[in-house]
């Protein structure tokens, strides 16, 4: 647990799982999302024809969860199985939090499925087809930019995947906006972590009533909480640059991936244009089953790169906001020692206490949006010898250089900021 400085809600769980606010082993989270897949696949009878295939699946999944020492093993069984769902699917992964858990959930399954995940960037040339707000969020509106118009019609069940559900709210909202413009008869909510209330489980069967829908909900853990006292919004100060006697070295790189671009733009809060294109199949603007080979082509070059500038024996390998998935499988195929996680917009207090789940705190600037905050969490000085932040697309220096000033605090020797790039495309990060 660790507290959050949010008025709206006070608490947060620090998952051991997820890749986002604690270092891990980088099949832990991709394993997470995969465990999902299989009860979203017994839910819709996939396993009738498998036998006990299933249950030794199941079995090997929370073993891996439990041992991150065995969720590599876990992860590709899982991905051999080759599951598919018995009807077309498609996957809404919640931003920030989710977008990779969503991916992941969406990428075990062979053919006949559909992955977009929500975004709170304002891309001036798209027109967002959904849109829903996050009532307990410090960032509320939710965009949702699919490039095949055709995405989110017809009837096939949705399947909307969030890291955690507190009040069903958020899903709430989604399901009464999709409703409204896509409308089908079956949702499923996917979580790690369900925390409703009997009153809120409720509120899904009144919706259904009232929208004559079926809406079935899956999750690794479910239980109920209870929150009490008023939060204290100022208790540390959230930010000091880490102290440390020598600066490790930043060293600029730019992969070759090989993927398609997206030449759109991107407007910050101050109305700023970033002019660099978007990578097109990162999820942000909707994927099919038939992209995933060339996506996992991609991550494979990428990561062999990488792993050729490796230099210590232990790496983290940081995303950045949304962009939690390309990293996190670009870090699981960079060899031994490697950690992941990703940089989050959410402020959570710092202390340092063995019950407690955010040990240390580092705040600085978006590169993405200067009037945003982002943070990373318990990351220690020295703790690893090389850090690797891998960037979806070019960013102003002036913009990045925040991060990058606290990264060679917390590097042992060296920060290698990664831009992913096509082939076609040349270096130089803007001035």
């Amino acid at each position: 647990m660790a507290a959050r400085i949010n008025k709206k809600r006070s608490f947060l769980f620090v998952s051991k799982v997820l890749g986002k606010h604690i270092p891990v082993n980088p099949y832990t989270p991709l394993l997470s999302g995969a465990a999902l897949a299989l009860l979203l696949y017994q839910e819709m009878g996939g396993e009738a024809a498998d036998g006990g295939r299933m249950d030794k699946l199941l079995n090997q999944a929370v073993h891996g969860l439990i041992h991150p020492e065995h969720a590599e093993a876990a992860y590709r069984d899982l991905l051999d199985a080759r599951l598919v769902l018995p009807e077309r699917v498609l996957f809404i992964g919640f931003a920030e939090t989710a977008t990779a858990l969503g991916h992941s959930m969406y990428h075990m399954f062979a053919k006949g499925a559909s992955y977009i995940h929500t975004t709170r960037e304002d891309i001036p040339e798209l027109v967002s087809v959904v849109s829903f707000e996050e009532e307990h969020s410090h960032a509320v509106d939710h965009l949702c930019y699919a490039l095949n118009a055709e995405l989110l019609s017809g009837e096939d069940p949705v399947v909307l995947v969030d890291d955690e559900i507190t009040t069903g709210n958020t899903a709430v909202n989604t399901i009464r906006d999709i409703q409204s413009k896509f409308p089908r008869k079956e949702y499923v909510v996917a979580s790690l972590l369900d925390w409703r209330s009997s009153a809120n489980i409720q509120a899904y069967r009144d919706l259904e009533q009232e929208l004559g829908i079926r809406i079935r909900a899956l999750s690794l853990l479910q239980g109920t909480i209870e929150v009490k006292g008023t939060p204290q919004l100022s208790l540390v100060e959230v930010g000091a640059k880490p102290s440390i006697a020598t600066e490790a070295p930043v060293i600029l790189t730019y992969v070759q991936d090989g993927l398609e671009r997206l030449n759109v733009t991107s407007s910050d809060s101050s109305g700023e244009i970033n002019p660099s294109p978007y990578l097109k199949h990162s999820g942000r603007f909707g994927l099919e089953s038939e992209d995933n080979k060339r996506l996992d082509q991609g991550i494979a070059q990428a990561a062999a790169q990488l792993r050729g500038h490796r230099e210590g024996g232990t790496a983290l390998v940081l995303g950045v906001g949304e962009f939690m998935y390309l990293p996190m499988r670009i870090a699981a195929e960079m060899g031994e020692g490697v950690r992941y996680q990703s940089s989050t917009r959410s402020p959570i207090h710092p202390e340092r206490r063995s019950d407690y789940g955010v040990h240390s705190a580092a705040a600085y600037p978006s590169a993405v949006d200067p009037g945003i905050t982002n943070y990373i969490y318990n990351v220690e000085p020295g703790q690893y010898d090389e850090i690797f932040v891998l960037l979806e697309r070019d960013v102003p220096r002036r913009r990045i250089e925040p991060m990058t000033d606290i990264l060679k605090r917390l590097a042992g020797s060296k920060v290698h900021l990664v831009v992913l790039a096509s082939d076609s495309e040349e270096g130089g990060l803007t001035g």
